[in-house]
C-alpha cells in the first residue's frame, strides 16, 4: 500500500490536475500509478510533465532516453521505475533483453548510449560532482553540450520520480523488477 494516496480516478483527482491525467490517460492508454500520487499535487503534475515533454524535444533519441531511464532507476535503487521502464523499454525503444539489463548496469551495446550512460550514473553516484574526465569522454563519445545538459536534465527527472515513487512506496502497476543494489 502507496504512503501517500494513489488516486483512484480521474474524477477523483483535484481539478486541476484531471485534464492532466485525461492527457496521460490518451498519450499512454492507461494513468500509471505514479501519475495518480503525483497528482495529489496538480502543480508537481505539471511540473514533471512539463519537464518530460520539454525533454522528449531535445536532441538525444528515444532509445538513449529510455536506456538513461533505466540506468538512471537501476543507481536510485527505485524498483517501481525499473519496472516501468522495462516494459516501455521494449515497445517504446525496442530494447532487447539483453539491452534492457546491460542498461540496467549502467552500460549499452552501443557505443555512444554506453558513454552516456557512464556519465549519468556517474552523476547520480556523485550528485553532480563528476570530475573532467567524465565530462571529457561523454563529449568524446559524439555529445555536444545541449545534449550534455539534456543527460544531466533526464537524471533529475528520473531521480524526480525514482525519489517520489520510494518515498510514497508507490504500488508497482507493471511486471515488479527488482532493484540488483540498494541505492
Amino acid at each position: 500500500m502507496s504512503r501517500i494516496a494513489t488516486i483512484p480516478t480521474i474524477e477523483a483527482a483535484p481539478a486541476a490536475a484531471r485534464p492532466l491525467l485525461e492527457g496521460t490517460k490518451k498519450a499512454l492508454g492507461s494513468v500509471p500509478n505514479l501519475f495518480r500520487v503525483v497528482a495529489n499535487s496538480p502543480a508537481a503534475l505539471e511540473g514533471y510533465l512539463g519537464l518530460n515533454a520539454a525533454l522528449q524535444k531535445g536532441s538525444l533519441e528515444g532509445r538513449t532516453r529510455e536506456r538513461l531511464a533505466l540506468a538512471i532507476a537501476e543507481a536510485n535503487g527505485c524498483g517501481y521505475c525499473l519496472a516501468a521502464h522495462s516494459y516501455l523499454g521494449k515497445p517504446l525503444a525496442t530494447l532487447d533483453e539483453a539491452e534492457i539489463a546491460a542498461n540496467r548496469d549502467g552500460h549499452s551495446g552501443d557505443a555512444k548510449a554506453d558513454a552516456a550512460l557512464r556519465f549519468a550514473v556517474a552523476v547520480v553516484r556523485q550528485c553532480g560532482h563528476v570530475g573532467d574526465a567524465d565530462v571529457a569522454a561523454v563529449r568524446a563519445a559524439g555529445f555536444d553540450d545541449a545534449q550534455i545538459v539534456e543527460i544531466v536534465l533526464h537524471v533529475a527527472l528520473n531521480t524526480l520520480t525514482n525519489y517520489v515513487n520510494e518515498v510514497a512506496q508507490t504500488v508497482i502497476d507493471f511486471l515488479p523488477v527488482q532493484p540488483r543494489q540498494a541505492a
